[in-house]
């Protein structure tokens, strides 16, 4: 691995240092499933729900993060109000287990979790709770960097990926709101060129937090690597065995009513076209009209029964 030039700015070497690490998480199994919509819903759910587990229990990421919102590494780029995954994350799980957002800890997919964690998420856990404990938390830049930046950047193409393998609507965002981000200044829904703003932020934050010196650059560029890994564990830890529930498609039936041949449809037209025109020009209009018609019809019908007699 070649030494990285410290003289460069901390977001700088974080892209170029975790290159190789981001395409082997971009080519695992379970990113692949995640990526093309082939991810069963419900493993996607116990995904959500891992990741849910790692940012908000056992004082875990974002609680790690609150703790040391001030320290010099961290502070630079700590915004939970518009950062903060925890709350969408509860709200996209309820919404694809259709449970009210206070039961779905009770939901058997997240009792089988519980009782059987992956290895994958409690090594990630138990990472995180270290760097929170460490007397320097500087390396939690790096899984802020991972987890932020990968969630405004390729979450995106997730998003638009799980909308149309799930027919959730990108619209009214339910059931994605974990990709979904604020603006930097105000509470409106961040757009696409608004995310790009708030990269540009993170980023500018932590070359501000490199600026400390090449120890904290070079703990954080480490540290990264290692949250490459541990997020590639969690996609490892994914079953992309299952086959994928099929979406029932709804088969229309012919019409049961009956139809009629064109050029018989015609024939009704001329014939009510040419009995208005008799009507009108025969005199048969109005009272006086009606009155005569009644007398034609009486005539007729003494004929016809002059001619059935005979």
């Amino acid at each position: 691995m070649t030494t990285p030039d410290l003289s460069l700015p901390l977001a700088t070497l974080l892209r170029e240092s975790t290159r190789k690490a981001h395409e082997t998480v971009e080519n695992s199994q379970g990113a692949n499933a995640l990526l093309s919509g082939r991810l069963p819903e419900e493993e996607y759910i116990r995904y959500l729900l891992m990741l849910w587990h790692l940012i908000m229990l056992h004082s875990a990421f974002e609680e790690a993060l609150e703790q040391h919102a001030t320290h010099p590494t961290l502070e630079p780029t700590y915004n939970p109000t518009l950062l903060a995954r925890g709350p969408s994350l509860a709200a996209d799980i309820s919404f694809l287990l259709d449970v009210p957002e206070t039961s779905w800890k009770s939901h058997p997919i997240h009792l089988a979790l519980l009782k059987d964690p992956p290895p994958a998420l409690t090594t990630y856990i138990n990472r995180i709770q270290d760097l929170a404990k460490a007397s320097d938390p500087s390396p939690l830049l790096a899984h802020a960097y991972v987890r932020y930046l990968g969630d405004l950047s390729g979450g995106q193409m997730i998003r638009r990926t799980i909308a149309k393998a799930y027919g959730l609507d990108e619209a009214s965002g339910q059931g994605l709101s974990f990709y979904a981000f604020k603006e930097l200044t105000s509470m409106k829904p961040a757009t696409q060129g608004e995310m790009k703003h708030i990269k540009d932020w993170f980023r500018a934050g932590m070359n501000k937090a490199g600026e400390q010196g090449e120890d904290v650059k070079a703990s954080v560029i480490s540290e990264a690597n290692n949250a490459f890994d541990l997020n590639s564990g969690l996609f490892s830890a994914i079953n992309t065995e299952l086959e994928p529930k099929e979406v029932p498609v709804e088969v229309k039936q012919p019409s049961s009513e009956k139809t009629y041949p064109l050029s018989q449809v015609i024939s009704v037209v001329v014939a009510v076209c040419l009995a208005h025109f008799i009507l009108v020009t025969g005199g048969f209009t109005g009272d006086r009209g009606y009155q005569k018609l009644l007398a034609i019809q009486q005539w007729f019908s003494t004929l016809t029964d002059a001619t059935n007699s005979e």
